[in-house]
């Protein structure tokens, strides 16, 4: 895979896995405040609301999102080898000997 390409694809997965969350939240603050007003509930503060569904969200995006973390994960770990990869071959640069083949 090209660096770009890897990159990218860096990009994407963690956005996607972090988007999922975002609106897991959204989602479930917006159950929990639309609850409290049909259970009669008229000042049901919004922060309230957001704070549970944060609470809610933490452990069950966890669960729902795991393909989507194992993706991003996986990703992440491509980067971080390339790069020590590419540490590596420097470093043998600079001291004068043969970078390690690939």
């Amino acid at each position: 895979m090209s660096e770009a390409r890897s990159g990218s694809r860096l990009v994407i997965d963690v956005l996607a896995y972090m988007g999922a969350r975002l609106l897991l939240v959204v989602a479930l603050t917006a159950v929990i405040f639309g609850g409290g007003r049909l259970l009669g509930i008229r000042d049901f503060p919004l922060v309230v609301a957001l704070l549970f569904a944060i609470v809610i969200a933490l452990p069950l995006g966890i669960w729902l999102f795991a393909p989507l973390r194992r993706r991003a994960t996986a990703s992440i770990a491509a980067f971080d080898e390339r790069r020590r990869r590419e540490r590596e071959q420097l470093r043998s640069r600079l001291r004068g000997e043969e970078p390690p083949a690939e």
